[in-house]
């Protein structure tokens, strides 16, 4: 059996609307015309996607199964076809993508020397879209910070990168150049719990405890600094980041107790463009660690 691709975008909508209603408006179809097309799905499958109570339209447990493989799957035709266009219009072109506080520009120098005949564009992401960007084929290649989803990117790592906590300068803390996790322990975290698992803090002081609901939280590191700087709590980023986005009202200390991030240079397991494997030694040279 060969799935849909289109019914699979119907069923993602559904399950992020979680009602037929408001996925059929956001699809531009009826609902009779996209519940049709979810049973015929579901009949496809042998499975029942999802059950209908009270609550609204909620997913059964292979329901949310086929969520998580579905939103990669989309995201692969889309950067499928993102590709094939681009190809169209300029056989010769490599993009890099990088992240704040990772400088790229010596590693872009001496690849373009190498590969004079590829025009090669840089672009600008975030943490937060890093994924996205190679999903949908923005990138050919992306140096990121891990963790990335398991099983969907070649991933070379290249350096750990120390972190540190961004506090308020009016924070009674910030006069010190260092500071543990510990000592942060009753100042609220800015920032969901899984980004710093070694934090223990206060349930109470911490709007990103465990229980809490997180949607308040701010979401890119703009954000993130403001709320710092009017002293709502502390944000913990990587040193090189917090070296791209200095600010009078913010300080950055020393965090001990807090491990490391990874950056690596990451691309589409399934592909096997020959720059791909050059641009990686390149990076591993200039950025990996030194040779024993």
């Amino acid at each position: 059996m060969d799935l849909d691709i289109r019914r699979l975008r119907y069923f993602v909508a559904v399950a992020e609307e979680s009602s037929f209603v408001r996925a059929a408006a956001r699809l531009y179809m009826t609902q009779p015309a996209l519940s049709r097309q979810i049973r015929a799905l579901e009949d496809d499958l042998d499975v029942a996607l999802f059950v209908r109570d009270r609550q609204g339209t909620v997913l059964t447990r292979a329901g949310r199964q086929l969520l998580e493989d579905a939103r990669p799957m989309l995201a692969a035709s889309v950067a499928l076809e993102q590709r094939v266009r681009t190809a169209a219009r300029a056989e010769n072109q490599f993009t890099v993508g990088f992240m704040p506080g990772v400088v790229v520009t010596p590693i872009v120098r001496e690849f373009s020397r190498m590969a004079p005949d590829l025009r090669v564009d840089v672009v600008h992401t975030s943490i937060t879209d890093q994924v996205d960007y190679l999903l949908d084929g923005r990138v050919d290649v992306c140096f990121v910070r891990l963790p990335l989803p398991p099983g969907t990117f070649k991933v070379v790592p290249l350096f750990p990168e120390p972190r540190v906590a961004a506090l308020s300068r009016e924070h009674p803390l910030a006069r010190r150049k260092a500071v543990s996790i510990d000592d942060l322990r009753d100042v609220p975290l800015l920032q969901a719990p899984e980004d710093v698992p070694e934090w223990r803090g206060s349930a109470f002081s911490s709007p990103a405890a465990p229980g809490r609901d997180l949607s308040s939280l701010p979401v890119t590191i703009e954000e993130c600094l403001e709320a710092v700087a009017s002293g709502a709590g502390f944000h913990v980023m990587p040193a090189g980041m917090a070296d791209f986005y200095r600010r009078p009202d913010v300080k950055y200390l020393t965090l001990d107790g807090v491990a490391p991030r990874m950056v690596a240079l990451a691309y589409m397991e399934h592909r096997t463009m020959p720059e791909l494997q050059r641009f990686s030694e390149i990076s591993r040279r200039m950025l990996g660690p030194a040779p024993d």
